[in-house]
C-alpha cells in the first residue's frame, strides 16, 4: 500500500515536473517569437577598446585613436548598410534623421574634455562615468557646469556604448574597469601633484565609481578620489538579473539570435541605447554583487575609514536599481565622515496621492526614522500636503534635528515623482527636457505627447509616462558646488 502511494507520488512530481517545463519551454518559444527581429546595429560585432589592450594602451589619445577607428568602423558599416525599410526620420541609424546624433553640433556619445587643462588655472579634475546603456551626454549639462566653474571634466565613454547595441552583447566589467582607470591616471599625468580628482557617476557609472575607489584602498599606484558624486546609484539590482549569467549558445543559431535580447526595441533615441541584452544585465550583477562584498570586508577590516566623502542623489522610488541598497550595501558600512544622502521624495500633494500606490515613496519614512545613520540624510518633499513647493529636510546624523529650507522649487503640474533616469538632466534639457520648443532638427523626447489605441505603438509605454528630466536639477547642482567646494577647503586644512 505505502509502496504503491508513494510510487503514485513520484509519479505525480514527475508528471508536474514535465508539465512545467512543457509550459516553461513554450513561454520561451514564445517569447523568442514575440517583438521584432534583431536589426543589423543588434548584431554587428565593433572593434572596441578591451582589458586585454590596457597593457599597450596607456594613455587617453590612444584610448581616442581606438575609439576614433570605432566610429569610423560604426559609420561603414551600420549607417552605411541600415535596410530601405529602416530608413525611417526616428531611426537613430538612419543618417539624417530626427534620431540621428549627427545632426546635433557635437556628437555627444563620445568621449568630452571640457574646462581649463591641468594648469594653475585649473582647481581640480572631475571624472564623469554614465550609466549602463548610456553615453557621455547623461552627465553633459553637469559637466559644463563644473567646467564653467574651473574645473578639468573627462566624460568618458565607457566601452560597449555610444554606438551600437551590440556592444551590450560582448562587453565586460573588466573593460569598464580598465577604461576608468586609464582616465584616472590620465588626469593624474597632467595635473599638478597636489591637484584633486573628484568622480561623478551616473547609475552604473556610480558603481564603477565606488569599485575604482575601493580598488584605491589596496593599490597606491592609482590616484585617490578626493570625493564621489553618485547620481540614481546602481548600488544594488534585482537578483533576476543573475539570469544574464546563463549562456545557452542559442543567440549564435541563426534564427534565433532574439535569444540574447531581454528587450529588442526600436532605436529613437540618439544617446541612450533602447535595447538591452540579458549579458548586460549579468555584468551589472556581476558587478553590484563583487561590490557588495567588497565594501563588506573592507567594512570588517576598518579600510572604510579611509574612503572619501560621497555626496549620493536618489529618488526614493526607482524602478531600475534597488534604491534601498545605496543606504544598505554602501552608506551605512561608512564611517561619519562627510557622506550625505540627497533623497527625492515622490509627489506627496493631496491631489496627487489619490492616484498613487499605497506608499510608492516608503524608502523616505524609513530612512527617516533610522536614528543610527553614520551619514547626514536630506530629503526634499512637500511643503505642505496642499502645496507643490518643496523643501529641503536635512536630518544631521547623531543629532535627531532636523532642518527645513525653502529652496524656491516646485513640483510641475501632473507630475507625481522623478524616476532612476531623471535626475542628471535639467528641464531644459534639448533631449529629454520639458521645458523646451519645438524642436528644429532632432528629436526631442521629454514631453511626448500621442495618443490613440493600445497595443499599437512600437513606443514602449514607459516613454510616455516616466520623468525624464529633473525640476530640482539647479538645487542638484547647488548641493554638487557646496560638496566640492567643502572638500577642497577641508583638503586645503589638512
Amino acid at each position: 500500500m505505502i509502496r504503491r502511494l508513494a510510487r503514485s507520488l513520484v509519479a505525480a512530481a514527475g508528471s508536474a515536473l514535465l508539465g512545467l517545463a512543457l509550459i516553461g519551454a513554450g513561454l520561451y518559444w514564445n517569447f523568442l517569437r514575440s517583438g521584432p527581429a534583431p536589426a543589423p546595429w543588434h548584431q554587428v560585432s565593433l572593434a572596441d577598446f578591451t582589458a586585454a589592450q590596457a597593457g599597450t594602451v596607456r594613455s587617453l589619445d590612444d584610448y581616442l585613436a581606438i575609439e576614433e577607428r570605432l566610429f569610423a568602423e560604426l559609420q561603414e558599416r551600420v549607417y552605411g548598410a541600415v535596410p530601405e525599410a529602416d530608413r525611417t526620420l526616428i531611426n537613430r541609424y538612419h543618417a539624417g534623421s530626427l534620431s540621428d546624433p549627427g545632426v546635433w553640433p557635437l556628437n555627444w556619445n563620445r568621449t568630452f574634455r571640457l574646462g581649463p587643462t591641468a594648469d594653475a588655472s585649473s582647481r581640480g579634475a572631475v571624472l564623469m562615468l554614465h550609466g549602463l546603456t548610456d553615453s557621455p551626454y547623461s552627465l553633459r549639462s553637469i559637466g559644463e557646469h563644473l567646467a564653467a566653474r574651473g574645473f578639468e571634466v573627462l566624460g568618458l565613454r565607457l566601452p560597449g556604448h555610444g554606438t551600437a547595441p551590440s556592444g551590450l552583447l560582448s562587453f565586460t566589467i573588466e573593460d569598464m574597469q580598465a577604461a576608468v582607470r586609464l582616465a584616472a591616471r590620465e588626469l593624474r599625468a597632467h595635473g599638478t601633484p597636489d591637484r584633486p580628482l573628484y568622480v561623478v557617476g551616473y547609475s552604473n557609472g556610480a558603481a564603477l565609481a565606488v569599485d575604482y575607489t575601493l580598488a584605491t584602498l589596496d593599490d597606491a599606484s592609482l590616484p585617490k578620489p578626493a570625493a564621489l558624486v553618485l547620481l540614481s546609484p546602481a548600488i544594488g539590482v534585482s537578483k533576476l538579473a543573475i539570469i544574464g549569467r546563463f549562456k545557452t549558445g542559442l543567440s549564435s543559431v541563426p534564427g534565433f539570435g532574439r535569444a540574447a535580447w531581454e528587450e529588442l526595441e526600436i532605436e529613437l533615441d540618439p544617446y541612450k541605447y533602447m535595447s538591452f541584452s540579458f549579458h548586460a544585465a549579468g555584468e551589472t550583477f556581476r558587478l553590484t554583487r563583487a561590490l557588495a562584498r567588497s565594501v563588506e570586508r573592507r567594512a570588517a577590516s576598518g579600510q572604510l575609514r579611509s574612503f572619501p566623502p560621497v555626496l549620493a542623489f536618489l529618488s526614493t522610488v526607482d524602478s531600475t536599481v534597488r534604491a534601498e541598497a545605496v543606504a544598505d550595501t554602501l552608506l551605512d558600512h561608512l564611517t561619519a565622515d562627510g557622506h550625505e544622502l540627497v533623497l527625492f521624495d515622490v509627489n506627496r500633494n493631496a491631489g496627487v496621492q489619490p492616484l498613487l500606490v499605497s506608499d510608492p515613496g516608503s524608502l523616505t519614512g524609513r530612512l527617516q526614522a533610522d536614528a543610527r545613520r553614520p551619514y547626514a540624510l536630506t530629503v526634499i518633499t512637500n511643503a505642505s500636503t496642499d502645496s507643490l513647493q518643496v523643501v529641503e529636510q536635512r536630518s544631521v546624523p547623531g543629532s535627531g534635528r532636523v532642518v527645513k529650507r525653502d529652496i524656491g522649487l516646485a513640483w510641475p503640474r501632473m507630475t507625481f515623482s522623478l524616476s532612476h533616469v531623471a535626475l542628471p538632466f535639467p528641464p531644459d534639457d534639448p533631449l529629454y527636457g520639458y521645458q523646451v520648443g519645438p524642436p528644429t532638427n532632432h528629436v526631442q523626447l521629454g514631453h511626448l505627447q500621442v495618443h490613440g489605441e493600445n497595443g499599437v505603438l512600437r513606443m514602449p509605454m514607459w516613454m510616455l509616462t516616466r520623468q525624464r528630466s529633473n525640476p530640482f536639477h539647479a538645487y542638484l547642482l547647488e548641493r554638487i558646488d557646496g560638496f566640492l567646494d567643502g572638500t577642497q577647503l577641508a583638503g586645503q586644512a589638512k
